[in-house]
């Protein structure tokens, strides 16, 4: 990695396998600890161990098939989060997060792609992958390097200004090794327009990019948001930015969900939603009406009329107020076909789950109307709109056991069953309000 010196790992196995090199660390004292797990996508493995010589550094190893090994040292408390990511696709880190798999090297990953779960992939622009050979000067000369060691590690150190004859010592040192990758296939960096200098911001700009102040990002910083991306470079001790990976930051903030909030509620003085600017305005237009508008409520503002009893009156009519218009902040004809899709979605979900498990050669008859479940979720869904609307949730509970009948033949019984159980787990309805509102459900008796 440019710029960072090379230190002897004689002492650590890496010959050896991931199970050696977590076997230096695992089990071993206090504040020792190892990992190694395999990447069946490629064949390779990722290991670390904590140092034996200095418990506060560690060795994070990384080998692929084609591309062969990278070996780190770094703190110990920083490995466990290096190894989940080289769980994934990134092969090496460069420039503040950009990242290579082995052919393309991508920004850094900021905005969220909830089709795949996982962040964007965006190529960096015109991205060269620049090894060993590139980076080797004639000019250098590795008697003017040295191999540090890990007891006389000093990770404060500024890094050396001689790198370059670090690399041909490196070099050097790489030839007496077996079945060593050629210097042209060993990856030091990459280089691309969006890393030149006249495309890196500093923070005033890469605030003013994101609609904020300096003093804000450099809070942000100070915080380690993990918002804000890591700098692509440090000039004169001051972070940059590249325009591009700055841009993602912009986009992805915007799709936050706090961007998301401020787009909505965009030109209104409190910063409400659409929606929710609807519902203060509603009730602001009734309690005036109430307050000042109704002249046996107004007179209570007069002095002697200003006790708790009359407070509390005019609050219980300010909250009946409310209590009676929970259909304009959550339209129960909305809500209940939502209600009822969500309920049928999780019956389907079951039944398939039966069927496979059939599939598999369990014996179970076809039709496990027991097995039916909601999840949570749902089943609290389901409970607020019968503690809110019963009446409106009686109709759309009949519509679902009516459409569960029709889609699966399943018996009304043990729909309602299976969501009296639901609503018992999850829900708020005493024993007593579930039996009741569930036995006026029930379909009537059949007489002979």
């Amino acid at each position: 990695m440019p710029g960072l010196p090379f230190v002897d790992d004689s002492h650590i196995p890496l010959d050896e396998g991931p199970e050696a090199i977590e076997a230096v660390g695992r089990h071993q004292g206090e504040g020792m600890w190892g990992r190694f797990d395999r990447n069946r996508s490629t064949g390779g493995w990722h290991a670390f161990t904590t140092d034996p010589l200095n418990h506060d550094l560690g060795w994070s190893v990384r080998y692929h098939p084609d591309h062969g090994r990278t070996v780190l040292l770094m703190r110990d408390n920083d490995m466990s989060t290096l190894h989940s990511q080289w769980g994934g696709a990134q092969l090496l880190f460069r420039a503040g997060g950009y990242w290579w798999d082995g052919t393309t090297w991508y920004r850094p990953g900021q905005v969220w792609d909830p089709v795949e779960q996982d962040y964007e992939r965006r190529k960096a622009r015109a991205a060269v992958t620049v090894n060993a050979v590139d980076m080797l000067d004639r000019r250098a000369d590795p008697k003017r390097a040295h191999l540090g060691t890990v007891p006389d590690f000093d990770a404060s150190a500024p890094p050396p200004e001689n790198w370059s004859d670090h690399l041909a010592l490196w070099a050097a040192h790489r030839q007496n090794m077996d079945e060593a990758l050629p210097l042209e296939r060993c990856v030091v960096d990459l280089a691309s327009p969006e890393l030149s200098g006249p495309q890196l911001l500093g923070v005033p700009e890469m605030a003013e990019l994101g609609g904020i102040t300096a003093s804000t990002l450099r809070a942000y910083i100070s915080r380690s948001n993990s918002e804000v991306p890591q700098p692509q470079a440090t000039v004169s001790g001051r972070d940059q930015w590249a325009r591009a990976v700055a841009d993602d930051w912009v986009e992805a903030r915007s799709r936050s969900r706090d961007g998301v909030r401020a787009t909505m509620s965009a030109g209104d003085p409190d910063h409400l939603s659409q929606g929710a600017a609807e519902v203060r305005d509603h009730f602001a237009d009734d309690f005036q009406n109430l307050l000042w508008d109704r002249p046996d409520v107004r007179k209570r503002w007069i002095l002697r009329a200003r006790n708790e009893n009359s407070v509390r009156e005019v609050s219980d009519l300010l909250a009946w107020n409310v209590a009676v218009s929970l259909d304009r902040i959550l339209p129960a004809h909305l809500l209940g076909p939502a209600v009822e899709a969500a309920v049928l979605h999780n019956f389907a979900e079951a039944i398939d789950l039966n069927k496979t498990v059939k599939a598999h050669g369990k014996d179970r008859p076809e039709k496990n109307w027991w097995h039916l479940y909601l999840t949570t979720p749902i089943a609290k869904a389901l409970d607020w709109f019968i503690r809110h609307h019963p009446e409106t949730a009686h109709h759309y509970i009949g519509e679902i056991t009516h459409e569960a009948h029709t889609r699966w033949e399943i018996p009304a019984e043990a729909t309602l069953r299976t969501l009296k159980q639901a609503l018992a787990l999850d829900g708020k309805l005493t024993d007593e309000e579930r039996d009741t509102f569930f036995a006026l459900l029930a379909p009537p008796a059949q007489n002979d």
